[in-house]
């Protein structure tokens, strides 16, 4: 077999590319844009957004009520090709959809998110998501603890409300439970002070807590109050 027949069976021209190849340099070109042109977020946008997570970049849906905050808001990791179906299955296999609502801070928010950044993801790469991305669960719970009025360390805890999904909502029972304690902080519990204060929900104690969603928060209380007294 000449070269000469051997050039001739060769299904390329010299220098053209594949399809394969045209789509790898068809997404590094879609990479660069959106690196040199980034859509600009501003708190309460819709639409997906691009979040830095460690050396990489991840899409990320806001979580509505919740995105308003000008230095923190909450988010929800996604495979980068959300909604297709095997997306589902890969971002599982890569920790993903097991990450539930985080707290984002707005600096890490490159902008609205593009398929362009596509390739600079840990999906991408076929790596599983970090232990530690830098955000911690935004789910938002309310204590409410009775003190020793001397101060001493024997206090413990009445009831804890969560998980509430919304910090609107935690706000707005905490008033609520603030408001019914009025002037009662010290009588409600003889010897004890009572008060209410925000607290991380520890998913792994959910059944030490009760619903806010399913009872109202001041008749929970009332009832804590209750069962103690009796």
């Amino acid at each position: 077999m000449t070269m000469k027949r051997l050039f001739r069976r060769c299904s390329h021209a010299p220098g053209a590319l594949t399809p394969e190849d045209q789509a790898v340099v068809n997404a590094f070109r879609a990479t660069l844009t959106a690196l040199r042109n980034p859509q600009p977020w501003t708190p309460g946008d819709a639409g997906d957004i691009a979040v830095r997570v460690g050396p990489c970049i991840e899409r990320a849906r806001t979580r509505p009520g919740d995105d308003h905050d000008p230095e923190m808001i909450a988010v929800a990791l996604l495979h980068p090709d959300t909604p297709h179906a095997a997306a589902y299955l890969h971002g599982r296999q890569l920790g993903y959809t097991s990450r539930g609502w985080l707290r984002c801070p707005t600096t890490a928010i490159l902008g609205l998110w593009q398929p362009g950044y596509t390739l600079l993801t840990h999906a991408a790469a076929g790596l599983p998501l970090p232990d530690d991305i830098g955000m911690d669960p935004a789910h938002y719970a309310l204590h409410i603890e009775a003190q020793r009025r001397d101060d001493s360390p024997n206090g413990y805890t009445l009831l804890r409300l969560g998980p509430y999904t919304q910090t609107r909502h935690a706000q707005q029972d905490y008033d609520r439970l603030t408001a019914a304690l009025e002037g009662r902080e010290t009588t409600v519990v003889p010897g004890f002070r009572v008060t209410a204060r925000y607290a991380p929900f520890v998913a792994l104690e959910h059944q030490q807590f009760a619903d806010p969603y399913a009872a109202d928060a001041v008749t929970l209380l009332e009832a804590a109050v209750t069962e103690v007294s009796a």
